[in-house]
């Protein structure tokens, strides 16, 4: 097994035994060396955000003292959910290594497929008010700041 997989399957394995979130765990490697790791923690943080990933990525920027993850990549005990896929995108982490698949999550109970499905029906300007209502509201006045930012010389994009 990957050295790498067997530390996010430990993680995974520790929740097991802990309850303090689903049975997933993941971490960040960098030039070989483990510089985040992290375990779902949804339960003990009261957190939805708080996925594996999400947690080992926290970790890897904070021990590295940086937002940008470029030449890293990331273990995880399972196919990454929307939005931890979106965390990986935004933090520049360009290789995905992981075990179970969205099939195998939505064998024990967790289910993506609707947020997929959703992200997907809004790419067609369809919106499923059951799942979220996206309302645009005052962009006349929020437009404002993007158009200081926009002209803001020190600005760092990220």
């Amino acid at each position: 097994m990957n050295p790498y997989m067997k530390i996010a399957k430990e993680l995974a394995n520790e929740n097991l035994e802990t309850n303090k979130g689903g049975p997933f765990g993941a971490c960040v490697v960098k030039n070989g060396e483990i510089i985040g790791k992290g375990s779902n923690k949804v339960l003990s943080n009261n957190d939805p955000t708080a996925h594996a990933e999400i947690m080992a990525i926290r970790e890897a920027c904070k021990n590295i003292k940086t937002y940008d993850l470029s030449n890293c990549e990331i273990y995880t005990t399972c196919y990454p959910c929307p939005m931890c896929l979106s965390a990986i995108i935004w933090s520049n982490i360009k290789t995905v290594y992981y075990g179970n698949t969205k099939q195998d999550a939505k064998n024990i109970g967790f289910r993506d497929d609707f947020i997929y499905e959703y992200i997907n029906n809004l790419s067609q300007n369809k919106q499923d008010e059951n799942i979220l209502e996206l309302k645009s509201m005052d962009r006349e006045e929020t437009i404002k700041e993007f158009e200081k930012f926009k002209n803001k010389e020190d600005k760092i994009i990220y």
